[in-house]
């Protein structure tokens, strides 16, 4: 068994912030909300997102991974080195605020949990976005499987990178572990600093603009059946909107090297089908407040045809003292199920 090339329980722990802010752009909402097919008004117009309350454009679900992409390439590239691959395993979304046109996000990296399950290494990397005021918008925990050479084709790191985008700029972009207060007032995250973070409390305590009130959920009813179609284009599409370059999604020799029957798409891409067929239903996309998805398969993409993704859910649980429902989402490709558990918490009006 090769063992990865340095102790990775010891790192749990290593943490730091990234040295630049993201800024929100109107653009780049509208790009992803296209690659992940969300297509709720409050993602494409000021006017439309006025309605529910917000100040601009609001980002779908998922986009906090794009800015995730940036902030954790220290900890992928030059700390986690004794892996040939990591694969995702597990996400999970902790919504705060929504992410609006013009945030400027800081984010926070965690190596925050290392446990070895049939020989292999399971990861968690913990990202905390905060805002200009210090609030924390959006907590997300990723789980990868960290893979060495011997589970892999020796070739496969070659053939990557000799199929890779020219000029991808990977270099890492981050501070060290003690960051003091800026001039816009974020907060130190220095671990030794009896300064924490605050969550923000306004995803908990806005009025949601549902479609159903809670009254009119109950426990076993059933989300509306959504099909959604992808092509090799679209995986494209997803992998320059997302940074997301790993060319198991678009390169079928590398795919066949990772021993994949086909191009796949990206688990995050069908995260954020599923998250938008939630929020469709939902009539408010700031109204979900959690999101929790394990992969269990994937959605391999033909050359030459089209692949689809089907979703369903029903409502499994019910609150009345907050006025909650947990929905459980499953999501099937060619007849493989692609989520295993997977359930989003919801506020209703």
């Amino acid at each position: 068994m090769v063992e990865a090339a340095f102790d990775v329980a010891g790192l749990v722990g290593y943490r730091y912030r990234a040295d630049d802010y993201y800024e929100v752009g109107r653009e780049k909402i509208r790009e992803y909300a296209r690659a992940v097919q969300d297509f709720h008004p409050a993602h494409w117009s000021e006017a439309a997102a006025g309605e529910l309350g917000y100040a601009g454009l609001i980002a779908p679900t998922t986009f906090i991974s794009t800015v995730a992409m940036l902030a954790n390439r220290r900890l992928l590239g030059t700390v986690m080195t004794g892996y040939d691959v990591v694969v995702q395993t597990d996400q999970v979304f902790e919504m705060y605020a929504p992410v609006h046109t013009g945030d400027r996000l800081v984010s926070d990296v965690e190596l925050s949990a290392v446990r070895r399950v049939a020989g292999k290494d399971l990861l968690t990397i913990t990202n905390t976005f905060l805002d200009r005021s210090g609030d924390v918008v959006q907590i997300m925990h990723t789980t990868v499987l960290g893979l060495t050479s011997e589970d892999v084709e020796a070739d496969l790191s070659e053939r990557i990178e000799r199929v890779i985008m020219s000029g991808l700029d990977t270099t890492p972009r981050t501070a060290a572990v003690a960051v003091a207060a800026d001039a816009d007032g974020l907060l130190v995250t220095d671990p030794d600093s009896e300064t924490a973070a605050r969550l923000s409390p306004v995803s908990r305590t806005r009025a949601p603009r549902t479609a159903l009130r809670f009254e009119d959920v109950a426990v076993g009813d059933e989300l509306p059946a959504r099909s959604v179609k992808l092509t090799r284009g679209d995986l494209v599409n997803y992998a320059g909107v997302s940074g997301d370059a790993n060319p198991i999604h678009w390169h079928d020799g590398v795919a066949a090297l990772a021993g994949l029957p086909d191009v796949i798409a990206h688990g995050m891409l069908t995260m954020g089908l599923g998250a938008g067929f939630v929020t469709g239903w939902l009539g408010d996309p700031a109204a979900l407040i959690r999101y929790g998805v394990r992969l269990s398969n994937y959605a391999a993409i033909e050359a030459t045809s089209a692949g689809s993704v089907e979703f369903t859910g029903r409502v499994k649980s019910v609150d009345p003292d907050t006025r909650t429902a947990v929905v459980v989402i499953v999501a099937k490709s060619a007849g493989r199920k692609v989520f295993g558990l997977t359930t989003a918490n919801v506020r209703l009006a």
